[in-house]
């Protein structure tokens, strides 16, 4: 395993915490510390994107949720940004990043609670994408399955994704902040995977994934996110 050295910088209210094993645990293991929200842990694995931000959401975890939204869509621009332009990204509900139409990334998330209608005390957000395959994975064993080297990104140093996504990521929360769920919404739809469907009528206010199962519409909540169980 190589590891990147150099402290990467982030936007003001996030404090990165580089850390040699999982983001998404030493995330866990902090809420127990009381770390301070915006705090972003991230890998030091080269041929692997992992990261996670703790959160302290002001809102029911229902709605807290659909910050996840902002997450993905800041690794959407940046991959857009530093990625050939041939180079397709889209997103699928809840969790799964695709590139050139196979899986290249998942999104996972964990709360103080699993009650959709308290207000997490945390929530924690992690994203985790291969840039290249592990030496033990054998070439076409998994073909729906992909790695951003294997599509063309091999000029794409972690450091600099990281980075950019951080930019990005910062600028969606903003808008959602600010503007509410509406314009994350939009965006969302326009890079989804999922509208290629016949099953998929859309999203609702909470991010819940919409679907037609015969004559009826059944909803599909974003607590599925949760590693935690919901």
């Amino acid at each position: 395993m190589t590891t990147q050295t150099r402290a990467l910088e982030f936007p003001p209210l996030l404090t990165g915490i580089a850390v040699s094993g999982d983001p998404f645990q030493a995330a866990l293991a902090s809420v127990k510390d009381e770390v301070e929200p915006g705090a972003v842990f991230y890998g030091s694995d080269l041929a692997r994107f992992q990261t996670a931000i703790v959160l302290a959401p002001e809102e029911p975890l229902r709605s807290a949720l659909r910050v996840s939204f902002a997450i993905s869509l800041g690794l959407n621009d940046a991959l857009g940004a530093l990625a050939p332009p041939e180079v397709g990204v889209h997103l699928a509900w809840p969790n799964r990043i695709k590139v050139n139409g196979a899986l290249c990334g998942t999104l996972t998330a964990a709360a103080s609670t699993t009650d959709a209608s308290a207000e997490p005390d945390w929530l924690i957000i992690g994203l985790d994408m291969p840039l290249m395959a592990a030496q033990s994975d054998e070439p076409g064993h998994t073909p729906d399955q992909t790695t951003l080297f294997d599509e063309g990104c091999s000029d794409i140093a972690l450091p600099d994704l990281i980075e950019a996504w951080g930019r990005h990521m910062m600028s969606w929360l903003h808008i959602y902040l600010t503007d509410g769920f509406e314009e994350l919404h939009r965006a969302w739809l326009a890079v989804s995977d999922d509208r290629q469907y016949d099953y998929f009528v859309g999203l609702d206010e909470h991010g819940g994934l919409l679907v037609k199962s015969g004559d009826r519409t059944e909803l599909k909540p974003l607590t599925a996110l949760l590693s935690n169980g919901a």
